[in-house]
């Protein structure tokens, strides 16, 4: 299982960026520092993507983006679940004395 640590700041991911693009190696900077090298070479990918130097995969903002989107269709799908239980609860409650659910509040 990987060990877990803090998000690197965003000022050290750069330096690291500029490191590797001025020819220093993912697995140099892994011995020197403490992310592994494969973290490096996601964080470089991820660089060209955001800077358009790549088009193989999502920029940070499409990511941003999808995770606001999937947040809120789960949230709207509750809603409808919700809304939905109302309404057949208001339905069936229209032929007999109590048509009020405690779902509907």
């Amino acid at each position: 299982m990987p060990k877990s640590h803090r998000p690197y700041a965003p000022e050290f991911r750069q330096r690291i960026i500029e490191l590797v693009r001025k020819g220093r190696t993912p697995e140099e900077l892994a011995r020197q520092f403490e992310p592994s090298a494969q973290a490096i070479r996601n964080w470089v990918k991820q660089a060209a993507l955001d800077a358009g130097e790549r088009t193989d995969d999502l920029t940070t903002a499409e990511r941003d983006e999808v995770r606001r989107l999937r947040r809120e269709v789960r949230q709207l799908r509750e809603e409808r679940a919700i809304l939905s239980k109302c309404a057949g609860a208001l339905f069936r409650g229209r032929d007999g004395p109590s048509w009020h659910h405690r779902e509907c509040h």
